[in-house]
C-alpha cells in the first residue's frame, strides 16, 4: 500500500508499511554508506536520492529509473508540489583566489532532465525555493528583499517584496491567491514585525493584510492554517534576561488575514514547545510552560477550548484528518505519549516510546512512527510503528555497529484515505507492548526497609474542558449584556451575603436569649475606646466592600475611592490585631 525509506550506515532501502513490514523488492537497495539526502515528490508517486556520485529519480511503484544527474557532491533535495522541478543543493565554496565560486543551487526539469537555472546560495538555511501549491508562483530570499518567479520562468523575476530586511517569508498553502507572511527584525530601538500580503500586492505598508509588531523576538516561527486565513508566529529571544530559562523567551502571536491580531495568554510561564494548526484551521494546541508543561488547544479568538493539564510533554502532532492528537515528551523527556480523541476530548492510549528522535503520522491517520537516529543518538538506532490505540505492530533495531540516520512515510495526497472512526480498544498486535519497566525511586539505606511515603514534587493539573457549557451561549457577550451579567451577579452576591448575616444573627441571639434584642455584639474587650475603634474599622471595611461591588458592576470608580480600595488590606490587618488583643 504505501512504503518507508530507511537510510543510514547499512545504505538505503524502503520498506512496505503495515502490514507486511517486509523489504520492498520492488525498490533495488542502495547499499553505499554515503546517501546524504531523501525526497519524495507531494503526492508521493516520485522518490529522490543522492548517494555521493548521483541524484536518481525513481517511480515508486514501478521501481524505474527516469532520471539521473551527475551530482556527487549534493546534500539537499526537494520536488515542487506538482513533481516539474526538482531542486538541488550542495555546500558553497570559493575558489582558492577568492574569487566567487560557481551556483550551488540548481533547479532541474524532471521530464526532461535538463537545468533550468543555477543560483549562488551561500546558506543552506532555508535553501529552497518555495512554490506555490500549483506551481504559479516561485519565491527566494535574495538579500533581505523576497524575488518570486512565475510559471517556472526563472530567468525573469516577476515580482519582488522589498521591505527593510526582510529576514525570512512563508507561502501560504492551498489555492489561489497566494498570500505572503514576512518577518523583518526590529532594530535601533524599532520592533520587529511580521505582515500579511497577498500576492502581488506590494505597494506601501496600506496594502497588507495585516501587521503586527513585537519587542522580544531575535527570530520567529510562522504558521499557516491549512485554509489559509491565519498565521500563529512563535517569537523567541536567545536569552531570558530575567535568567528563569535555558531556552530564552518565547511569545505566541496570533494573526488572521482579515487584519485581525492578537497575543495568546499562556496561563503558565515558561517556553513554548511546540504550536501546531489542526488540520480543520480553527483550532490550534500549544504546549508551554516549565516542566510538567501544559498542553491547551485554543480557537480563532485565541480564547482556551480544552486544558490538558500539566504532564511530561514537549511535543505536539495532530493526525492528517485532525481527529486525534499525540502530545508527546521526546529529547530530554522519556518518551510518554498520550494519543487523544479530539472530538470528545478522551484519551485513547499511553504509549511510550522512549530514546524517540522523530514521531511521523502516517497519511492514513491510523499508524505511526517512532525512531531512534544518529547523529542524535548513536546507539539504538531503529524504527518502530505503532497503531494510535497504543499496540505496537513492528519493531526494528539496526545491528550494534550500525546507524540509521533517517525513516519517513511515503506522502499521499489529501483525500486519498478517507477518515476512519475513532477507536479505543487496542487493535491485535504479534508483539508484546513495549511498556519500559518503571524506573524506582532511589532510596536511601535508611528508608528501604519503611513504608513508601508518595512526595511529588508538584502536583499534577488534571485535563478540563474550558468551553461554556451547553447552556449557556456560545456567542460572545455584548458589554451592555456583559455589565448587566455582573450587576445581576453582584445582586445575587449582596443578597446571599444578607441571608448569610440573618442567619448569623439569629444564631447569635438564640444563643443569648436573656440578652436583650438591641445589645451589643456578644463580643467586647471592656475597653469601650477600642469597641469604638473596631466599629469604625468594620464600617470602613463595609465601605470597601460596597465599592468593589460597584466597580465589579462596571461603574468607574475616582481616584478617592480607588486610594480607599487599596487600603483594605492594612485596614483588616489593624482589625485583626485589635481583636486579638481583646
Amino acid at each position: 500500500l504505501f512504503t518507508l525509506p530507511v537510510r543510514g550506515s547499512e545504505g538505503l532501502y524502503m520498506v512496505n508499511g503495515p502490514p507486511s513490514f517486509t523489504e520492498s523488492r520492488a525498490f533495488q537497495r542502495d547499499s553505499g554508506k554515503n546517501c546524504k539526502a531523501v525526497a519524495f515528490s507531494k503526492d508521493g508517486s516520485l522518490f529522490a536520492w543522492c548517494n555521493g556520485e548521483k541524484v536518481n529519480i525513481v517511480n515508486v511503484t514501478s521501481a524505474e529509473l527516469l532520471r539521473s544527474f551527475d551530482l556527487p557532491k549534493a546534500v539537499c533535495l526537494e520536488f515542487s508540489p506538482k513533481n516539474n522541478v526538482l531542486a538541488t543543493w550542495q555546500a558553497y565554496t570559493t575558489a582558492k583566489d577568492g574569487t566567487a565560486g560557481v551556483p550551488n543551487l540548481q533547479l532541474h526539469d524532471v521530464k526532461t532532465g535538463k537545468c533550468l537555472k543555477s543560483f549562488i546560495q551561500k546558506k543552506m538555511q532555508n535553501w529552497c525555493p518555495c512554490w506555490a501549491d500549483d506551481e504559479s508562483i516561485c519565491a527566494r530570499n535574495v538579500n533581505n528583499e523576497v524575488h518570486f518567479f512565475e510559471n517556472n520562468n526563472f530567468n525573469t523575476i516577476a515580482n519582488k517584496l522589498h521591505l527593510q530586511k526582510v529576514n525570512d517569508f512563508v507561502l501560504s498553502p492551498g489555492a489561489q491567491p497566494t498570500k505572503v507572511a514576512v518577518y523583518v527584525p526590529g532594530s535601533k530601538g524599532a520592533p520587529s514585525f511580521v505582515r500579511l500580503y497577498q500576492y502581488p500586492n506590494f505597494g506601501g505598508p496600506q496594502s497588507a493584510l495585516a501587521n503586527k509588531s513585537f519587542f522580544k523576538a531575535d527570530k520567529v516561527t510562522m504558521l499557516w492554517n491549512k485554509k489559509a486565513t491565519a498565521v500563529l508566529v512563535i517569537a523567541s529571544t536567545e536569552v531570558d534576561k530575567t535568567g528563569a530559562s535555558y531556552y530564552g523567551e518565547q511569545t505566541l502571536h496570533y494573526i488572521a488575514t482579515n487584519g485581525e491580531s492578537a497575543v495568546v495568554q499562556l496561563p503558565k510561564n515558561g517556553p513554548i514547545y511546540d504550536v501546531v494548526w489542526n488540520p480543520n484551521s480553527v483550532e490550534f494546541c500549544a504546549v508551554y510552560g516549565f516542566m510538567p508543561a501544559k498542553a491547551t488547544v485554543f480557537n480563532l479568538k485565541c480564547d482556551p477550548v480544552f486544558d490538558f493539564g500539566t504532564g511530561p510533554r514537549n511535543a505536539a502532532y495532530y493526525s492528517p484528518h485532525g481527529h486525534i492528537l499525540v502530545l508527546a515528551g521526546f529529547g530530554n523527556l522519556r518518551g510518554q505519549m498520550e494519543v487523544w480523541d479530539v472530538k470528545n476530548y478522551k484519551l485513547i492510549s499511553k504509549p511510550v516510546a522512549s530514546d524517540s528522535t522523530y514521531f511521523a503520522w502516517c497519511p492514513d491517520g491510523e499508524h505511526i512512527v517512532t525512531a531512534t537516529c544518529a547523529p542524535r543518538l548513536r546507539v539504538s538506532n531503529g524504527y518502530k510503528i505503532w497503531h494510535y490505540t497504543g499496540s505496537l505492530l513492528h519493531s526494528y533495531e539496526v545491528p550494534a555497529n550500525e546507524e540509521m540516520w533517517q525513516v519517513s512515510w511515503q506522502p499521499f495526497l489529501d483525500g486519498v484515505f478517507p477518515a476512519k472512526a475513532v477507536k479505543y480498544q487496542a487493535v491485535p498486535s504479534e508483539l508484546p507492548s513495549a511498556e519500559p519497566k518503571p524506573a524506582q525511586a532511589y532510596r536511601p539505606p535508611a528508608l528501604r526497609n519503611k513504608p513508601v511515603t508518595s512526595s511529588k514534587l508538584h502536583e499534577d493539573e488534571p485535563p478540563q474542558n474550558m468551553k461554556p457549557q451547553s447552556g449557556s451561549s456560545d456567542k460572545p457577550l455584548s458589554k451592555t449584556a456583559l455589565k448587566n451579567q455582573r450587576k445581576h451577579e453582584a445582586k445575587k452576591a449582596a443578597k446571599q451575603e444578607a441571608k448569610a448575616d440573618a442567619n448569623q444573627e439569629s444564631t447569635q441571639s438564640s444563643a443569648s436569649q436573656n440578652a436583650p434584642r438591641s445589645a451589643v455584639p456578644a463580643v467586647t474587650s471592656g475597653d469601650p475606646e477600642v469597641d469604638k475603634k473596631i466599629k469604625n474599622l468594620k464600617k470602613k471595611l463595609k465601605a470597601i466592600e460596597q465599592l468593589k461591588e460597584q466597580a465589579a458592576a462596571g461603574k468607574q470608580l475616582e481616584k478617592n475611592q480607588l486610594e480607599k480600595i487599596q487600603k483594605e488590606t492594612a485596614l483588616l490587618q489593624e482589625l485583626e490585631d485589635l481583636e486579638l488583643g481583646l
